[in-house]
């Protein structure tokens, strides 16, 4: 599973562990059936969520944990959740396989649900289009087939709106992630773009009615004045930062573009100096043939001309991906901030 640092040491032999468990969970879809088509949360994993990143998350840390559920059916419902323990580095006799598989067993004992489906990671502005996510969820989905990632956005939900997002991998990218072959070619035979990388599953959060009450309790205690924060036309710090983002990633892009570019020319020269090499091999060999000389032997073109490794054009697809999802991003929250001056407008115009 992915570590607090983003790795993917442990990814897969905590999941290939927990494959069983899993799959006692499924309904009457079965294996033919496992393709998840809705996500079921419970409002106390939300809170248990936003809890952990409250506790622990700091500027750019991210925060990941498990998910704990089951599969009915195409609907997985995660029903509860517990964080990873935070660590550093230099804590080296820490098992973070070990940790998770006592906490589920230790969830078991008290009769609580402890099958594994998933994870979930903070994000810092919608920052999350990673190789190392792409990486833990591939493991993830490739032990638990329903497994997903969940992504939380502390900056957006302070907006004013919860943003809480259930994702997996296409079954094309997972075709080419256990192939590793990232080359442009496979890449074009699987027809693998940034916009088939990841497919975005609803997401319905379900209560008791006990807390459904209670909630509208605490609604009706709550200070009016509070309501009014959400009508806050400061925009520029949260937009300025996105574009700052948006930016760097374009930089990254353009760079990205330079190298497969060079590696374009450097292989069209190659090319072409193969097919003068030969040529040159051809009108010798005849010349020696117009002698009666025999003519030169064959030679392996391969190690004459070695060829360019192409460049991994994965992390091109990331960055693209990362691209439109701060466009995505910067389109939602301006079509927010542009409601609320239209509405600022029409209250000032009515005033006067």
């Amino acid at each position: 599973m992915a570590s607090r640092k983003e790795g993917t040491g442990s990814a897969a032999t905590s999941s290939s562990s927990t494959t069983g468990a899993a799959g006692k969970g499924k309904g009457k879809g079965g294996s033919g059936d496992s393709a998840v088509k809705q996500v079921q949360i419970d409002g106390l994993v939300v809170l248990k969520i936003i809890k952990h990143y409250q506790e622990e998350g700091q500027g750019t840390e991210v925060v990941q944990g498990v998910l704990l559920g089951l599969v009915v059916e195409d609907r997985l419902e995660i029903t509860n959740c517990f964080p990873f323990p935070q660590h550093t580095e230099d804590d080296a006799d820490f098992d973070e396989v070990q940790y998770q598989m006592e906490m589920m067993r230790s969830l078991r004992h008290v009769n609580i649900d402890h099958l594994h489906v998933g994870w979930y990671q903070s994000t810092y502005y919608g920052s999350f289009v990673t190789r190392a996510l792409l990486d833990s969820q591939f493991s993830y989905q490739h032990a638990i087939e329903e497994s997903v990632v969940l992504i939380y956005d502390p900056i957006k939900t302070a907006q004013g709106s919860l943003s809480l997002k259930a994702y997996r991998l296409t079954p094309k990218l997972m075709e080419v992630c256990k192939e590793k072959d990232f080359s442009p070619e496979a890449l074009k035979k699987g027809n693998i773009t940034f916009e088939h990388m990841f497919e975005e599953v609803p997401i319905v959060i379900k209560n008791s009615h006990l807390i459904n009450v209670l909630m509208w309790e605490l609604e009706k205690k709550s200070a009016v004045a509070d309501k009014h924060e959400l009508l806050s036309l400061a925009s520029s710090s949260h937009l300025g930062k996105t574009l700052q983002l948006l930016m760097d990633r374009v930089d990254e892009m353009s760079q990205d573009i330079v190298k497969y570019n060079t590696y374009m020319r450097n292989t069209s020269k190659q090319q072409q100096q193969k097919h003068q090499y030969q040529q040159r091999r051809q009108q010798e060999n005849m010349q020696r043939q117009s002698r009666g000389e025999p003519p030169l032997p064959e030679e392996d073109l391969s190690k004459l001309f070695k060829p360019h490794q192409p460049p991994a054009r994965m992390d091109s697809l990331l960055i693209a991906g990362q691209i439109n999802t701060y466009c995505q991003n910067i389109k939602e929250f301006t079509a927010q901030n542009l409601g609320k001056l239209f509405m600022a407008q029409a209250l000032q115009e009515y005033n006067s």
